[in-house]
């Protein structure tokens, strides 16, 4: 298995700048599992007519916070950036961030995140302490409970302005915050759909898995082998855990809401599917090979080539069976990426 086998053609008219409207108005491609290829094509809001009474619905509650700061080099006053990745382990102050341009952004450089340069709207000082070999900046600040003010939601690099509602890149049930991406499949879903869903007996589970920025990180090295996942936290409660192993047990499907959910229950799950409430960090690396336990379909995106979403998908349904539903997708210009349309596996 090479990085290459993942790699397809995208016209870049096809990468969705702006979200549909409304939510669920986007289209909805509908593939087998089993290698059958493309069974429907139709609008989101028509879900309810490919899933059944009993099935389970598992999605990431997981909210986008503020993770973009625009500051300036404390020694030049040049531009600088921030990406906050994840606070680290120990604390005082300390965040993972991608930072640029990395020259300004080197090993004991200082800046300022916003301020004027004055009084008490000076801003927030910080340092970088180390790189990582990923690139990715350790930085520490003198304060960062003021960060949340100063910072904006961050989009993909591919998608060129915000939204005009910021809301647009936040799931109608997001709840707690700590993604820097947003876990883009449950973008289609409307409160009346889900209602909907609910009156025709499909049971929902919320999950937590706050998002790194590896959902847009390509893989570099040719041998998918050699790709590191960074850790991303995740937490079950109890009555998700009770509610997928109760469907497991049932015989019911259980079907995944993105891919940042799949990774989460694949992850906490026994070997027969059922889970247990908990806490921690998360580095699964799904790729075609692997065995599923705790589901059973995935709603999901289209996604860039070469990533390791591409590689679950393709591991959950088969690397040609999927490429080829990429191909097709293409011709039939669905829109590609976070704002684009969904495709629902079965």
């Amino acid at each position: 298995m090479r990085t290459s086998d993942f790699d397809y053609h995208l016209p870049e008219d096809l990468i969705a700048q702006t979200p549909a409207e409304p939510r669920d108005s986007s289209r909805l491609m509908v593939v087998d599992r089993g290698g059958g290829g493309v069974l429907a094509h139709d609008v989101f809001r028509n879900l309810p007519g490919y899933l059944r009474a009993g099935d389970l619905l598992a999605f990431n509650d997981s909210r986008v916070f503020p993770a973009r700061l625009r500051g300036r080099s404390a020694a030049s006053g040049g531009k600088v950036e921030l990406l906050l990745l994840s606070p680290t382990s120990d604390g005082g102050g300390r965040w993972r961030a991608l930072a640029k341009p990395g020259r300004r952004m080197r090993e004991g450089a200082e800046f300022v995140i916003g301020g004027d340069g004055e009084g008490a709207d000076s801003g927030v000082r910080g340092v970088v302490v180390a790189r990582e070999d990923s690139g990715a900046r350790v930085v520490r600040f003198e304060d960062d409970s003021r960060l949340r003010e100063m910072g904006i939601a961050p989009l993909p690099p591919y998608i060129r302005r915000n939204p005009d509602d910021p809301e647009r890149y936040q799931t109608v049930y997001a709840k707690t915050e700590g993604s820097v991406a947003a876990p883009t499949a449950g973008l289609h879903f409307t409160r009346a759909l889900m209602d909907a869903l609910g009156d025709m007996g499909v049971e929902t589970a919320f999950v937590t898995l706050h998002v790194g920025w590896d959902s847009f990180n390509p893989v570099r090295s040719e041998n998918p082998a050699e790709h590191r996942m960074h850790s991303e936290y995740w937490e079950i409660s109890e009555s998700a855990a009770h509610a997928v192993s109760a469907a497991r047990a049932d015989g019911r499907r259980v079907i995944s809401v993105g891919t940042t959910a799949a990774r989460l229950l694949e992850n906490a799950a026994a070997e027969d599917g059922s889970l247990a409430a908990g806490s921690g960090w998360v580095d699964l690396f799904i790729t075609p090979g692997y065995k599923f336990r705790a589901i059973d379909g995935l709603i999901t995106n289209f996604h860039l080539p070469k990533s390791t979403l591409l590689m679950l998908v393709s591991a959950f349904a088969g690397r040609e069976n999927i490429l080829a539903a990429y191909r097709r997708a293409a011709r039939e210009r669905y829109r590609f990426y976070s704002f684009g349309d969904a495709m629902l596996i079965v």
